[in-house]
Protein backbone atom coordinates (compact mmCIF):
# COMPACT_ATOMS: atom_id res chain seq x y z
CA UNK A 1 0.00 0.00 0.00
CA UNK A 2 0.78 3.75 -0.72
CA UNK A 3 3.12 4.30 2.41
CA UNK A 4 2.50 8.33 2.02
CA UNK A 5 -1.03 8.69 2.95
CA UNK A 6 -2.78 9.57 6.04
CA UNK A 7 -3.79 6.59 7.81
CA UNK A 8 -6.73 8.93 9.17
CA UNK A 9 -7.81 9.36 5.66
CA UNK A 10 -8.96 5.29 5.69
CA UNK A 11 -11.23 5.77 8.72
CA UNK A 12 -14.50 5.90 7.39
CA UNK A 13 -13.69 3.91 3.81
CA UNK A 14 -15.34 0.99 2.69
CA UNK A 15 -13.31 -1.92 2.27
CA UNK A 16 -13.91 -4.68 -0.17
CA UNK A 17 -12.39 -8.57 -0.54
CA UNK A 18 -10.38 -9.77 -3.91
CA UNK A 19 -13.77 -10.60 -5.11
CA UNK A 20 -15.37 -7.22 -4.49
CA UNK A 21 -17.47 -7.69 -2.41
CA UNK A 22 -17.98 -5.27 0.42
CA UNK A 23 -16.42 -6.44 4.06
CA UNK A 24 -17.43 -3.11 5.48
CA UNK A 25 -16.39 0.16 6.86
CA UNK A 26 -12.19 0.64 8.49
CA UNK A 27 -12.90 1.50 11.92
CA UNK A 28 -9.14 1.95 12.93
CA UNK A 29 -5.96 2.03 11.51
CA UNK A 30 -2.45 0.31 13.58
CA UNK A 31 0.97 1.81 12.40
CA UNK A 32 4.45 0.05 12.88
CA UNK A 33 5.97 0.91 16.07
CA UNK A 34 9.59 1.38 14.60
CA UNK A 35 8.64 2.54 11.34
CA UNK A 36 5.36 4.83 11.32
CA UNK A 37 3.63 3.53 9.00
CA UNK A 38 0.40 2.09 8.39
CA UNK A 39 0.18 -1.50 8.81
CA UNK A 40 -3.15 -2.73 10.16
CA UNK A 41 -6.48 -1.54 9.43
CA UNK A 42 -9.82 -2.92 11.58
CA UNK A 43 -12.56 -2.89 9.38
CA UNK A 44 -16.44 -3.09 10.70
CA UNK A 45 -17.88 -6.00 9.36
CA UNK A 46 -21.45 -5.68 9.98
CA UNK A 47 -23.55 -3.52 12.32
CA UNK A 48 -23.76 -6.16 15.02
CA UNK A 49 -20.63 -8.07 14.79
CA UNK A 50 -16.86 -7.39 15.31
CA UNK A 51 -14.05 -5.02 13.68
CA UNK A 52 -11.84 -8.07 11.55
CA UNK A 53 -7.82 -7.19 11.70
CA UNK A 54 -7.19 -6.72 7.63
CA UNK A 55 -3.13 -6.23 6.58
CA UNK A 56 -2.84 -2.87 4.94
CA UNK A 57 0.42 -4.72 2.65
CA UNK A 58 -0.78 -5.72 0.41
CA UNK A 59 -3.32 -4.04 -0.11
CA UNK A 60 -4.75 -1.40 -2.05
CA UNK A 61 -5.90 2.14 -1.54
CA UNK A 62 -8.01 2.70 -5.01
CA UNK A 63 -10.91 5.19 -5.95
CA UNK A 64 -11.25 6.46 -2.09
CA UNK A 65 -11.73 2.30 -1.11
CA UNK A 66 -9.66 -0.62 1.14
CA UNK A 67 -9.07 -3.17 -1.65
CA UNK A 68 -7.99 -6.17 0.17
CA UNK A 69 -6.39 -8.99 -1.24
CA UNK A 70 -8.23 -11.90 0.60
CA UNK A 71 -11.48 -13.82 0.44
CA UNK A 72 -14.47 -12.74 2.83
CA UNK A 73 -14.17 -15.77 4.39
CA UNK A 74 -10.38 -15.66 5.45
CA UNK A 75 -10.91 -11.69 6.76
CA UNK A 76 -13.94 -12.63 8.85
CA UNK A 77 -12.05 -15.60 10.43
CA UNK A 78 -8.88 -13.43 11.26
CA UNK A 79 -8.34 -13.36 15.30
CA UNK A 80 -10.13 -11.11 17.47
CA UNK A 81 -8.18 -8.78 19.29
CA UNK A 82 -10.84 -6.18 20.45
CA UNK A 83 -9.82 -2.53 18.97
CA UNK A 84 -8.68 0.48 20.29
CA UNK A 85 -5.61 -1.40 22.09
CA UNK A 86 -2.17 -1.81 20.94
CA UNK A 87 -1.41 -5.20 19.24
CA UNK A 88 1.06 -6.79 21.16
CA UNK A 89 3.73 -8.89 19.37
CA UNK A 90 2.25 -12.36 19.55
CA UNK A 91 -1.24 -11.15 18.19
CA UNK A 92 0.76 -9.42 15.36
CA UNK A 93 2.49 -12.81 14.72
CA UNK A 94 -1.12 -14.50 14.80
CA UNK A 95 -2.19 -12.12 11.90
CA UNK A 96 0.72 -12.68 9.75
CA UNK A 97 0.36 -16.52 9.95
CA UNK A 98 -3.60 -16.19 9.49
CA UNK A 99 -2.89 -14.23 6.05
CA UNK A 100 -0.15 -16.49 5.17
CA UNK A 101 2.20 -12.90 5.64
CA UNK A 102 6.05 -13.19 5.80
CA UNK A 103 6.12 -11.78 9.40
CA UNK A 104 10.12 -10.57 9.38
CA UNK A 105 10.14 -7.21 10.51
CA UNK A 106 11.56 -4.61 7.79
CA UNK A 107 14.03 -3.13 9.78
CA UNK A 108 16.60 -4.44 12.01
CA UNK A 109 14.53 -3.79 15.43
CA UNK A 110 15.60 -7.05 17.27
CA UNK A 111 13.19 -9.50 19.30
CA UNK A 112 11.71 -6.56 21.94
CA UNK A 113 9.90 -5.00 18.79
CA UNK A 114 7.12 -2.89 19.87
CA UNK A 115 3.84 -3.51 16.95
CA UNK A 116 0.50 -2.29 16.30
CA UNK A 117 0.64 1.64 17.76
CA UNK A 118 -2.86 2.65 16.80
CA UNK A 119 -2.85 5.98 14.53
CA UNK A 120 -3.45 9.19 16.10
CA UNK A 121 -2.64 8.27 19.51
CA UNK A 122 0.76 9.37 21.09
CA UNK A 123 3.12 7.63 23.02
Amino acid sequence: MQTDIDPRSLIGRKAFDRQGAKIGTVDEVYLDDATGVPEWAAVRTGLFTRDAFVPLEPSEFVDGALLIPFDRTLIKDAPDFGVGRHLSPEQELQLYRHYGLDSSPSSETGPDRDFGRLAGQEE
